[in-house]
């Protein structure tokens, strides 16, 4: 088996050899070639000492000293150089208390996660696998490198890491590393939020985000996410809908493509649908208010897990206003640009599409007609260059100021006037027609102090 590696991986390999010392291409690297995908980081295992390592090259970073690990920079890019070792005792389901180091890559492939994950190469030995790496992957097996229990003891993130790497690469997970999550799945809650998030965006932004469901089956999202359990056990009984809450949310986000912004939208942009649902005298189950609530749900959550404000925000946005309908008129749209906001607005075209087509065969045509009937105002609009917010208004406070307004804060609610009135008719978005003096006087400030 040849790997062909990017040439500042081949030079750090060389170096090292050259120098005496082992060194392989090691863990994702080396799974995702065999696999035919081109890895995004390239990480090397020496029985060199990260002091050895430093004096063989020029530029180094001291990423992870302590524990073996040596950045290696050659131009813009940089290499993980890391010693072979061996963990101490994990004694927070996180972090060794002590490593050692080994001069036995075997004993070092020992500590890893994953068979798939185990494995090494250089071009003058070949491949090195030792744990069975290469038949899980023949297999499509996730399976943990000996003893699962004690893998995911020194680890708890691991647990979360096989169901994710189950998602990007479409496999299952091998039984006794079944039986071990399910087990010690409670252990996450010693995982830093940070950590947390990372596993599940990787997992939601997968090709197959399904498997967001396999994490519910085995007690993951009881901890991390029980919001989500609490829609697995919300039946929807109503003539637009065919699943409970979770699978319906399952299926919106196979239905959406794998943006991180989208799919944590339709992840929990039914979060509120467990608190607010309503029974009628016929038995028929209403959600009224779920969207607000589940805008305030996903806040809470993202807060929880750490999201940065903009993420947060926007699919706050989104999910506030994912079941707003509106009929294909260009004033209506042009309000709900407005309102929505230019940069969001689009992506309610997917999230609606996403939505309905996780929805029962009930007036599905017809839905789906509604948002290209949409998306083509839209579409109208844009190429009109049709006004939708304050800033490309005609006019702005300077303007008012030069017609007599005083400046106040009482300036933005005429300018938001103005605005409402050119959302209707884009055609008034002239500085003559809204700075008209009577028209300025009897409609715009009428109604001001």
């Amino acid at each position: 088996m040849k790997i062909e590696m990017p040439k500042n991986a081949k030079m750090i390999l060389n170096t090292l050899h050259e120098a005496g010392y082992e060194a392989y291409i090691v863990g994702g690297c080396v799974r995702d070639a065999i696999l035919g995908k081109e890895p995004s980081d390239w990480d090397i295992t020496t029985n060199a000492l990260p002091m050895q390592v430093k004096q063989l090259f020029r530029r180094t970073i001291d990423t992870g000293i302590e524990h073996g690990t040596v950045t290696i920079m050659a131009g813009k890019e940089g290499y993980e150089v890391t010693t072979y070792r061996i963990d101490g005792k994990y004694e927070d389901s996180r972090h060794p208390s002590e490593v050692t180091f080994t001069r036995d890559l075997v004993e070092d492939m020992r500590r890893r996660d994953f068979t798939i994950n185990a494995m090494a190469y250089n071009d003058k030995e070949g491949l090195v696998d030792k744990f069975g790496g290469i038949e899980d992957l023949g297999s499509h097996t996730i399976r943990c490198v000996g003893d699962p229990k004690e893998r995911f003891s020194e680890d708890a993130l691991r647990i979360m890491r096989a169901v994710r790497f189950a998602a990007q690469l479409d496999y299952d997970i091998e039984e006794k590393t079944v039986e071990a999550i399910k087990e010690l799945a409670p252990t996450l809650t010693k995982i830093s939020a940070e950590r947390i998030q990372t596993e599940l965006i990787k997992l939601l932004v997968s090709d197959h985000p399904e498997k967001l469901k396999l994490a519910y089956e085995l007690g993951i999202t009881a901890v991390v996410l029980p919001e989500f359990d609490r829609c697995m056990e919300t039946q929807q009984q109503n003539i637009h809908h065919m699943y409970n809450v979770g699978d319906h949310t399952i299926v919106a986000m196979q239905n959406v493509r794998n943006d991180k912004l989208l799919r944590l939208t339709m992840l929990m942009h039914d979060f509120g649908k467990p608190a607010t649902m309503k029974i009628d005298e016929e038995g028929v189950a209403h959600f009224k208010g779920h969207e607000e609530l589940g805008r305030d749900m996903a806040k809470e959550i993202m807060k929880r897990l750490k999201f940065d404000r903009d993420t947060m925000d926007r699919v706050c946005n989104l999910i506030r206003y994912h079941d707003y309908r509106y009929p294909a008129e260009a004033p209506v749209i042009r309000r709900t640009i407005n309102r929505v906001g230019e940069q969001d607005f689009p992506l309610l075209f997917e999230i609606r599409y996403a939505d309905t087509m996780a929805q029962s065969d009930y007036m599905r045509k017809e839905k789906l007609a509604l948002i290209e009937e949409t998306k083509a105002v839209y579409q109208q609009i844009l190429d009109s260059k049709d006004c939708v917010s304050l800033k490309s208004l005609a006019v702005n406070g300077k303007d008012l100021i030069s017609m007599g307004v005083k400046p106040s804060k009482q300036m933005g609610d005429i300018l938001n006037a103005m605005l409402m009135d050119v959302l209707e008719d884009p055609s008034r978005n002239t500085k003559d027609y809204l700075l008209e003096p009577e028209r300025l006087r009897t409609k715009y400030m009428k109604d001001l102090t």
